[in-house]
């Protein structure tokens, strides 16, 4: 299993877009992260900047990475 991840540790949704401050990601994605195939998650990877601007949303930067 790959270890890619956009977590950086800062689990918090926000109410109006339903994405995470953290890094982008909806609590479905969150939650099926670790059942996904390695080319699900980096494509959704590739979405989270342009989600995160598209919301008005600033990617917080973290000090570990964890899946």
């Amino acid at each position: 299993m790959s270890k890619d991840t956009p977590c950086v540790a800062v689990c918090m949704i926000d109410p109006k877009t339903k994405l995470c401050f953290g890094c982008g990601r909806t609590l479905p994605e969150i939650a099926r992260w670790h059942a996904m195939e390695g080319t699900e998650r980096r494509a959704v990877m590739a979405l989270l900047p342009a989600r995160m601007a598209e919301a008005g949303l600033q990617p917080i930067a973290g000090s570990s990475r964890r899946t």
